[in-house]
């Protein structure tokens, strides 16, 4: 039999559905590979029983001749920023460790509802909060993959890092991310897998932690455009429980699949060829471009002339809205209670705090909390919210020239784990060709192209107007067929 955790998630489905193997057997195997891939931390909470029980759910529908489901008999990895009943959900943090909700955040829920079962959750930057999976309490998150010829640990990046990490190294054959401003494709980029952020809404946010509320969006992460579409079909849909969910009807994605781009026009932003970008990201650009012509795309120049605004409104938006957000979190209500003997409740509230977070999510509370203070409001935020404006506009006005957009998905291939721990400027600039379409809430994916001179994935990035995710995946595909990116990491771990 084929090692069944080399299998993504159309062939685990449909070879449950055709009786070639059971999700029993599956949910044994990827449980296995979690309880063996210690070294790589890439999981906080392991629950092999919630896998089992789906899988066996899943064995008996089929028994019964009953549909299985969009996921029916295949295990995922859930980043532990979605609420799960009964199962510890912490972003990651130490203020919300041995937090166990009462209730299942309707991504998850609608996944569970498609037949899917859960191998655990996944460790991320804390609070989604980072570009490395460094932030993490519960330890750092270690790629699979190496750079050749050395054996320092490689970031996985971040904040999805848990994730992609897992799915690479294949112990899960795809996971939930969650992305604010790359944080879903970043990681896939470094990993050498897929990863599609849907255009805000699509997914609903209820019971999943916020960071910053107007960015925030779920998405997949598989190892396959074909798998990315399956997945995203299940986790999307409207929820009334959340007030910036899309009501509108999720598209068949799997069905719409087509890697012929006949008629399509694909942008190239002449802002997006920055000064420090590796020569083997610009390379592989070059190398996108043609794959694309291939499939019948048309490839014309395009200007967003507000780019270089982008990554610093990001870093004004976001820590504004995550300083609102993480207000919540004082001590009194759930998580962690730091109160000293003979403290007031002000004292509670500093103490819980500073042991609660980690340093990050500090300093991004003071950023946001210093660009929404008196006198500084008009100044920051005001104008950071008028820069999102003329970025979403570039977009807009991009539209009437092309379908899509090509780019790189990250400036360089992934760095050593503690290599930029003194730079978080440099870290923050892992994001500066993710972000725009963050902040526009357009449907944005990276799919992986090839590797660089030193062995290590890189991914192509691109972007469609709102709503089309459909000729996002179907451009993804058409890269996917022509690049043949087949790599895996060697297994050191």
């Amino acid at each position: 039999m084929t090692d069944l955790t080399n299998l993504g998630v159309k062939a685990i489905r449909d070879g449950v559905a055709s009786g070639d193997f059971t999700a029993r057997e599956v949910a044994e195997a990827f449980n296995a590979n979690v309880a063996a891939a210690a070294e790589l931390n890439a999981f906080i909470v392991t629950t092999p029983d919630h896998a089992l029980a789906a899988a066996d759910a899943a064995d008996a529908k089929r028994a019964k001749g009953e549909d299985l489901g969009a996921m029916g008999g295949v295990p995922i990895g859930m980043k532990d920023l979605f609420a799960t009943n009964g199962v510890q959900t912490t972003a990651a943090s130490h203020i919300l460790e041995g937090f166990t909700p009462h209730y299942e955040s309707t991504v998850s829920q609608n996944l569970w509802d498609a037949g899917a079962g859960m191998l655990g959750k996944l460790n991320l930057d804390q609070f989604a909060m980072g570009s490395s999976n460094e932030t993490s309490y519960f330890g750092n998150v270690a790629s699979p993959w190496r750079k050749e010829g050395t054996n320092a640990p490689m970031s996985p990046g971040g904040s999805s890092g848990g994730s992609s990490s897992a799915v690479s190294a294949r112990l899960a054959p795809a996971a939930t991310g969650t992305d604010t401003g790359g944080s879903i494709r970043q990681p896939a980029a470094f990993t050498g897998i897929c990863g599609i952020k849907p255009t805000y809404g699509r997914c609903s946010r209820w019971g999943v932690v916020a960071f910053a509320s107007s960015l925030d969006q779920a998405g997949p992460m598989a190892r396959s455009v074909e798998d990315c579409a399956i997945m995203l079909g299940a986790m999307a849909g409207f929820d009334p429980k959340d007030a910036t969910s899309l009501k509108a009807d999720v598209p068949d994605w799997e069905a719409g699949l087509s890697a012929d781009l006949s008629g399509k026009k694909v942008g190239i932003p002449r802002e997006y060829r920055m000064e420090g970008t590796d020569q083997a990201i610009l390379d592989s650009w070059e190398q996108g471009k043609e794959w694309l012509r291939d499939a019948g795309a048309e490839i014309v120049d395009i200007s967003l002339p507000h780019t270089k605004y982008a990554l610093p409104a990001y870093y004004i938006i976001a820590p504004a809205e995550a300083s609102s957000n993480l207000a919540r979190y004082d001590g009194v209500r759930y998580g962690l209670r730091d109160l000293p003997d003979g403290a007031g409740l002000q004292d509670m509230y500093a103490e819980t705090r500073a042991a609660g977070f980690g340093d990050e999510v500090k300093r991004r509370i003071l950023i946001g909390t210093y660009v929404l203070s008196a006198g500084f409001y008009d100044a920051y935020y005001n104008q950071a919210q008028k820069v999102r404006a003329l970025v979403a506009r570039d977009f807009d006005q991009a539209w009437a020239e092309c379908d899509l957009i090509l780019a790189p998905t990250t400036p360089t291939a992934s760095f050593p784990l503690e290599s930029l721990n003194e730079d978080p400027l440099t870290m923050y600039l892992n994001d500066v060709f993710a972000v725009p379409a963050s902040l526009a809430g357009l449907p944005a994916m990276s799919v992986p192209a090839t590797l660089n001179p030193d062995g290590l994935p890189l991914g192509l990035q691109l972007v469609g107007k709102a709503f089309d995710e459909q000729s996002v995946l179907n451009a993804g595909l058409a890269i996917q067929q022509r690049a043949g990116f087949h790599h895996a990491p060697e297994k050191w771990w």
